[in-house]
């Protein structure tokens, strides 16, 4: 298994290349795949990616994931009831899920976030959207949804950290353990 260094070297390298063409996408879509035993390793390690990243000529932008997802919640009007009805039924995680699915999937959910995330970028020469916290859509959601509603969008370089394994060149199993989906199209790195 390579090191969280060498990929996080060799993906640096392939954004400062920019994308191939290639048949699935134009779009500058990359993941740092790492193994979901080395989440807490990642979040360490984000902060000095960051800084390499802007000693590369990088403006970024971080887009955390479990940062979006507590907003919405907060902002949802139902939250104080789901509240107080987790806690008469706390362990009815069904309902528990599918509400917070139902937030996150909604018109007003995560996906026009991270369309409002990725707009202001375009004009930037040297932005780069830094996505984290992927762990956070685990059971209601994967990225891979997102990412394929918001082909087309991708104006700017964005990185995925990815928790999870691959299993060929464009196949992920998201966490380890979801079903392998091949739907990405974008450049993967590690794993």
């Amino acid at each position: 298994m390579s090191s969280l260094k060498a990929d996080f070297d060799e993906l640096r390298e392939r954004i400062r290349h920019g994308r191939e063409l290639g048949h699935a996408s134009f779009e500058p879509i990359y993941y740092l795949i790492f193994d979901p035993a080395q989440i807490l390793e990642v979040k360490r390690q984000t902060p000095a990616w960051v800084a390499k990243l802007h000693q590369d000529g990088w403006e970024v932008e971080t887009f955390s994931l479990t940062e979006q997802i507590w907003a919405l919640l907060k902002a949802d009007p139902f939250w104080p009831v789901w509240v107080g009805e987790d806690q008469a039924a706390p362990l009815d995680w069904p309902r528990t899920n599918k509400a917070l699915a139902d937030i996150l999937t909604s018109a007003n959910g995560l996906l026009p976030r991270f369309e409002a995330a990725l707009q202001p970028l375009e004009g930037w020469p040297n932005a780069l959207l830094l996505v984290t916290d992927l762990e956070a859509l685990h059971p209601y959601l994967r990225i891979g949804t997102i990412e394929g509603q918001l082909q087309g969008k991708f104006q700017v370089p964005t990185l995925f950290l990815y928790p999870g394994v691959r299993t060929g060149k464009s196949h992920l199993k998201f966490l380890g353990f979801y079903p392998e989906d091949g739907n990405y199209r974008s450049v993967h790195v590690g794993g």
